[in-house]
């Protein structure tokens, strides 16, 4: 009777604890609280991104087209999926106004119709079949497409769609001012080269995704349309429009600077008709001081680690610069890969109070400031007396807070008489940004791209990362704070670091026994050599070997097998290790915690039994 009681109580009690465990789960899904535990927050929005879906007055429709199947190879199924919740993590902080749709665009389907009318991008699979990873974010008549879905652009997704959003919202391109003493809007004449000249391919670039207005040099006050100023070369600035500058920046308008210790495509007049004196060079020194900032207009920066060339091309102060040099969490550099640099200067900074300096670009610690005069020299000569400052400079920077104005004691006097007085501003109402660059010429057509003619029709490559590196910057500036503050995520796949370590230790070793076994050919072959000329004879091919020889010769063969036999093993063992290890991370990523709670229920059971058990 009490064994059947027992039974009895036992089932109402799992019963009871089922419907409260569903009752629980059921209450708790209308207050949903999840916990982020990955490195680098991979399921976690930033605030500038829940900003602008908080701000979204009207429903935003987003067309996922994912291709599936198992023709799709497992890592872009994997990145297809981070993907999307991605997107229903956009969906849950923006609620309604966020409508989804998920298409899978299968071959001669009518998804793949859709797919192609939405400007989607097909890539091939090397079975030849095709498949579609991208999405389209609309608005009424407004639509942003990211035609490929790229892994390698993993750490910029969360970007790439809330800049989607951001674009769609707004009804109108921004408007893009471009001061520069320098023709990037091209010019129909030049009285100096009695040439006219083409527009830069940046400012054709830009272009595209901005209204871009030209601002005058001497221009008394910035147009209110205007968002963000880009300026380039601000030769002989006066101090009249650093104030202007001032002024802008205090109101709240985004600025890019690109100065230049030495313009190499802006060649000043040298003494000599037909000769050039040298680069020009610009600064913005009010502004600058300021700031916290100073960059020597008579000095490049030299760097033996980015250095371009080789022989008596080598030269230290055209910087080719990689990954190292770049800013991996920020959005303006995290996907650069290289940048030229040529004939640039560095900034040393020390921020003003209430601002704050990121660094975008720097160079190595290999590296100092050489003066103008020597800037071109290459090959030896130019290593000469070289002595590294065994520190990093910052090359590009933002600097981000709130400004206090360069000119306390107002606008300086002059002899224009501005069409509208206005007042001067002391500090800015809230925070802002600012962009700096010690260099010009990388923005020009010779460093940028490669301009091919190709059956009558002018080609354009970028032959590095420079322009991406300017648009960039005047892209997340013009797409407001929310865009500002946001930094490039981490990526879901991490590779196992330790493993190419280990990899990269064996192939070290690898290369160094096959070295080994070289050497002992060549010093097997002098050998032979010695014994031939000590029986005066000279070496033929077709000669009998005597026994000596032949004993140096088979010697050399076991040592040649013996060696075979250590690279083997040496593959072998690092292959066995690397599998060991890939191994174990999986156990302990997979089976650890399910382990730890298996072990720490069995150890409640245990104390909860010695409790209960008789004295």
């Amino acid at each position: 009777m009490k064994k059947t009681e027992s039974l009895v109580y036992s089932s109402i009690g799992l019963a009871a604890l089922f419907l409260i465990l569903v009752a629980s789960n059921y209450l708790f899904s209308f207050s949903a609280k999840r916990i982020d535990l990955t490195e680098g927050g991979l399921y976690t929005l930033s605030q500038g991104t829940k900003q602008i879906l908080r701000g979204l007055q009207a429903p935003v429709k987003v067309k996922l087209y994912l291709s599936q199947g198992e023709t799709v190879p497992v890592q872009l199924r994997s990145y297809a999926q981070r993907v999307e919740d991605l997107v229903r993590e956009f969906k849950s902080v923006a609620g309604t106004n966020l409508v989804i749709e998920k298409y899978n665009p299968r071959p001669d389907s009518e998804e793949e119709d859709a797919a192609q009318l939405d400007g989607m991008d097909a890539q091939q699979l090397f079975s030849g079949e095709q498949f579609y990873l991208g999405l389209v974010v609309s608005q009424l008549e407004r639509k942003q497409s990211i035609p490929t879905l790229s892994p390698q652009r993993e750490r910029l997704l969360e970007y790439d769609l809330a800049r989607a959003l951001a674009r769609v919202g707004s009804p109108e391109r921004p408007v893009l001012g471009l001061m520069s003493a320098l023709p990037v809007l091209g010019e129909k004449f030049n009285p100096f080269t009695r040439q006219s000249s083409e527009p830069w391919v940046l400012a054709n670039e830009l272009k595209r995704d901005f209204n871009v207005k030209p601002v005058n040099l001497t221009a008394d006050s910035i147009d209110a349309d205007i968002r963000v100023l880009l300026v380039i070369h601000p030769r002989d600035l006066p101090e009249a429009s650093e104030y202007v500058l001032d002024q802008f920046v205090l109101r709240g308008g985004k600025l890019v600077v690109f100065v230049d210790p030495y313009a190499y495509f802006d060649q000043q007049p040298g003494p000599i008709p037909g000769v050039g004196g040298g680069g020009t060079s610009s600064t913005l020194a009010r502004l600058f001081k300021a700031w916290g900032v100073e960059m020597n207009p008579g000095k490049v920066i030299a760097d033996l680690v980015y250095a371009s060339g080789g022989g008596q091309r080598y030269t230290p102060t055209v910087l080719t610069l990689n990954r190292t040099a770049f800013s991996r969490d920020d959005v303006v550099t995290s996907q650069i890969e290289t940048l030229l640099y040529p004939f640039g200067g560095a900034f040393e900074i020390k921020p003003a109070e209430g601002l704050k300096v990121t660094e975008l670009v720097k160079s190595s610690p290999n590296s100092m400031l050489v003066d103008n005069v020597v800037a071109t020299v290459s090959g030896e000569p130019a290593t000469k007396g070289f002595q590294p400052e065994n520190k990093t400079r910052p090359l590009a920077l933002r600097l981000t807070g709130k400004f206090r104005t360069a000119f306390p004691d107002g606008k300086p006097k002059t002899d224009r008489k501005p069409a509208k007085e206005e007042p001067d501003l002391r500090e800015s109402a809230g925070e802002n940004s600012v962009i700096l660059v010690a260099d010009v010429d990388m923005l020009n057509d010779g460093a940028a791209v490669d301009v091919q003619e190709v059956f009558g029709r002018r080609i354009v490559v970028p032959s590095n990362g420079n322009l991406a590196f300017a648009q960039s910057m005047v892209e997340q500036l013009a797409s407001g704070e929310a865009l500002i503050s946001l930094r490039s995520r981490a990526a879901a796949f991490r590779p196992l670091t330790v493993v190419r370590e280990m990899e990269a230790e064996a192939q070290t070793q690898y290369f160094g026994r096959l070295k080994s076994l070289e050497d002992e050919l060549q010093k097997t072959t002098d050998k032979l050599q010695e014994l031939q000329k000590a029986r005066g004879t000279a070496l033929k091919s077709a000669q009998i070997l005597t026994p000596e020889q032949q004993v140096e010769l088979e010697n050399f063969r076991k040592r040649v097998a013996e060696t075979r036999k250590e690279l083997k093993d040496l593959r072998k063992n690092l292959r066995q290790d690397a599998e060991s290890l890939v191994f174990w991370t999986k156990v302990l990523n997979i089976a650890l915690m399910p382990l730890l709670i298996a072990i720490a229920g069995l150890a409640i059971a245990v104390l909860r039994r010695r409790r209960q058990a008789p004295a």
